[in-house]
């Protein structure tokens, strides 16, 4: 009896589909800032260890889109749930699920495309629980996006620059600082207690930063100890010669004395 289930078409996988295009991103300021979103989220999510997070990777989700050749897939995107193993492209019926949240980072020939189209795709499609947009040379345009009956409601700013996302109980907010020798106003995620959520690279800086101020704090200490020892040494060799001219100055005065009373003597006698 033949199985049914064997004459369905078989859905391709990750390595069936294309994973590059050949495209590269829109300026070096987007790649930067791909970059810095992506490599502070990843301790976090190693830390979590039931999260993927990508970018820049073709993201499919439907028959339609293979047909229409559409791949190109978010900028920053975050899966919640998951095994955070690497992925040649995120294939949505391969996952199971698709991103819980996306952030496109936008240009002036990508504006309509993620605000309206990208916008619309991760809504009614995807069903994206947070959708954010940034425009690394203009950083006032920032907006984010929650999921709410279906349909995007604005997420609320809490400060200038400053964006929650509830759904990973972070923020996304403006940071003014250098990033690869590039000095701008980058975005970046925070934790809710406000802390800056750092990548590998400066983890790695801060520990050794503060390892050289230990070691440093240590070298002084032990230089103020020998300075003290040294200053110890010193009065106590102050105090032995002290002590050794007193002795001096009494052992004169005594034999003073002594001759002064045989002189007396001899002045006796005669």
């Amino acid at each position: 009896m033949n199985d049914p289930a064997a004459a369905l078409p078989r859905l391709p996988t990750e390595d069936d589909l294309p994973s590059d295009d050949g495209e590269p991103m829109e300026t070096w300021r987007h790649r930067l800032q791909m970059d810095l979103l992506i490599d502070a989220l990843l301790p976090w999510a190693e830390a979590r260890g039931d999260c993927f997070v990508g970018g820049n990777m073709f993201l499919y989700f439907s028959e339609e889109q293979l047909r229409g050749k559409d791949f190109r897939g978010p900028d920053v995107f975050v899966v919640l749930g998951v095994s955070p193993h690497e992925r040649k492209s995120w294939v949505v019926w391969q996952e199971g699920k698709g991103p819980d949240l996306v952030i496109e980072l936008i240009s002036e020939t990508s504006r309509q495309v993620d605000k309206v189209e990208k916008k619309q795709i991760y809504q009614d499609r995807l069903r994206v629980a947070e959708y954010f947009w940034f425009d690394p040379w203009a950083p006032e345009d920032f907006a984010g996006f929650s999921l709410v009956d279906g349909r995007y409601r604005p997420l609320t700013p809490t400060a200038p620059g400053q964006i929650p996302s509830p759904l990973l109980a972070l923020r996304l907010g403006w940071w003014d600082g250098s990033f690869r020798n590039v000095e701008t106003r980058w975005l970046r995620w925070w934790d809710a207690d406000g802390n800056l959520l750092l990548t590998h690279t400066e983890i790695a800086q801060a520990e050794a930063a503060a390892e050289k101020a230990h070691a440093e704090s240590a070298q002084a200490k032990a230089e103020a100890a020998q300075a003290e020892a040294e200053a110890a040494q010193a009065k106590a060799e102050a105090a032995q010669r002290q002590l050794a001219e007193e002795t001096s100055r009494a052992e004169a005065a005594e034999a003073e004395l002594l001759r002064l009373r045989a002189l007396l003597g001899k002045q006796g006698d005669a």
